[in-house]
């Protein structure tokens, strides 16, 4: 019986804009909504009878509702049949489209961040992108779910966005493929004797996914690992419940988030269990504009802690919750129900979390010396070092390291800053003794 009510109050705000309130209307407040709600029933019958064309009884109550939640907050939103079970979908980490994370603003698609490994990631959508246009159609006046709908559709079919770019001078197109989005939500690696992981998103997948990695890398270091960087950057956020259990993978103890909703009583708070699962090692977190949401509890998490060093540039600021509310007929509302608040009670939305160390990312280039500067062992007659074998092995690798370091700052800057960062923090333990 809850659902009528909801689908009535949906159609108001539309109804605001046609009619005068009805008279008596600032009297009883339980009096007001019943002329509010006489006024959506006569709203209703007149587009039924007298719209230019014919429109379903289901259309028209559908845009009532979806033009509530959207004038809200751009997260709230109205979930159809297709729209609740893909969300489902979406969680356990494989959906079908273009692997885009997008928000609306100022009645465009604003992309939050591309999906790692996805078509929107390998077509060139950047975070802060705005989309105009859906293969020509004008977004304006899409709801955001409408949207999103349009830009999912059959693998191998093509789909045109219309990008307006920050720096570029005019809008431009790009062309891209759908496919089936399958998450891999942790990736990792070695960087020397440096962890590295990378949280693409928080599904279901990513705690265990975390826990794998950092098992491995402590086998393929044989116990010789100096540090950790967890990459976030473009991460647009996902599970609560997943991010915090990332944020407790690294802390001992302590509030890791809590949540504030309108009623005092619906408030939350997530503490700690004890156990660090690298045992207190140096870790770098890696942020950008793109990290969103769930990210940004981690990221704030572990500063708020001093747990981790936050490395990039400010991130996204999304400080709010949603709640996704099952409702007849297999539809559903994703409601903005709450606002989170990191462990030392700060609220990071619109403003985001800021770096420990700002590092943009940037592109280096080897500037060669205009002198020629020889090295001593170049000068004729220079003295040749004693341990000359042990020394030139050690060189070799010296070089190899260096060329391989020199490559890596070419290609990712921030990571390469991380990774020196981590290093850094482990040489210093070594020699004071820590």
């Amino acid at each position: 019986m809850k659902a009528p009510g909801w689908v009535t109050n949906g159609f108001v705000a539309a109804a605001i804009l046609l009619f005068a309130a009805p008279a008596g209307a600032e009297t009883n407040p339980t009096q007001q909504t019943y002329q509010w709600l006489n006024l959506f029933g006569d709203v209703f019958e007149q587009i039924k009878q007298k719209y230019v064309e014919q429109v379903t009884d289901k259309d028209l109550i559908e845009a009532a509702v979806n033009g509530m939640l959207s004038s809200l907050d751009p997260h709230s939103t109205y979930l159809n049949a297709d729209n609740f079970k893909n969300i489902q979908v979406d969680t356990r980490g494989e959906f079908g489209g273009l692997g885009i994370e997008v928000t609306q603003e100022n009645g465009f698609v604003r992309v939050i961040s591309p999906i790692f490994d996805t078509p929107a990631e390998r077509a060139g959508l950047k975070p802060g992108d705005f989309i105009t246009h859906l293969d020509g159609q004008a977004v304006r006046g899409l709801s955001l779910t409408e949207a999103v709908e349009k830009m999912r559709g059959p693998v191998d079919t093509d789909i045109t966005l219309t990008i307006v770019r920050k720096g570029e001078t005019a809008p431009f197109e790009i062309t891209v493929t759908r496919d089936v989005i399958k998450i891999q939500s942790v990736r990792f690696r070695t960087e020397g004797n440096v962890g590295y992981v990378r949280i693409t998103t928080f599904n279901e997948q990513t705690d265990a996914g975390l826990k794998r990695a950092l098992r491995e890398l402590t086998r393929q270091l044989d116990g010789k690992m100096d540090g950790v960087v967890m990459d976030l950057r473009n991460n647009p956020g996902g599970l609560l419940d997943q991010a915090i259990t990332v944020a407790d993978a690294f802390l001992e103890k302590g509030e890791i988030v809590s949540t504030r909703a309108r009623n005092p009583q619906d408030a939350s708070r997530h503490n700690a269990r004890a156990g660090d699962l690298i045992n207190g090692l140096p870790l770098v977190v890696l942020i950008n504009d793109g990290s969103a949401s769930a990210s940004e509890i981690v990221a704030g998490a572990l500063q708020d802690h001093r747990r981790a060093i936050v490395v990039g540039t400010r991130s996204f600021g999304k400080g709010s919750v949603q709640t996704i509310i099952p409702m007849q007929s297999a539809v559903a509302l994703k409601l903005t129900t709450a606002r989170y608040y990191t462990p030392s009670g700060r609220s990071i939305q619109e403003v985001g979390i800021t770096p420990d160390i700002v590092v943009p990312q940037a592109r280096i280039e080897d500037v060669q010396s205009v002198e020629n500067r020889l090295s001593e062992s170049e000068l004729r007659g220079a003295l040749r070092n004693e341990d000359s074998e042990n020394t030139d092995a050690t060189g070799d690798e010296s070089d190899a390291a260096q060329l391989a370091a020199q490559d890596l700052a070419e290609r990712d800057y921030q990571l390469s800053r991380a990774l020196d960062l981590v290093r850094g923090i482990a040489l210093y333990a070594t020699r004071s003794g820590g």
